[in-house]
């Protein structure tokens, strides 16, 4: 059977956007053991602007290291993921 990909949307409560996409990386985080999850996708949007979405985390690639794992808007280097 071929496996596709889709987007799980779970509406939570946040004070403003940053506490919001702490919160997604705190999920993305938590459900990152989980082999068919990619945390590099992870986005928020607001509940009345669902299309305009903001990253949660950098996504650079990294030689041999997949992706950064630090937050979309980090100052210094970027860092692999932890494994």
């Amino acid at each position: 059977m071929t496996r596709e990909r889709f987007v799980v949307h779970v509406p939570v409560l946040a004070t403003d956007l940053a506490a919001a996409k702490r919160f997604a990386r705190t999920i993305t985080r938590s459900l990152g053991v989980l082999p068919d999850v990619d945390p590099a996708e992870t986005t928020v949007s607001e509940e009345d602007a669902q299309g305009v979405r903001h990253r949660v985390f950098c996504d650079a690639r990294l030689d041999g290291a997949g992706r950064c794992a630090r937050p979309d808007d980090h100052d210094g280097p970027c860092v692999p993921p932890r494994r």
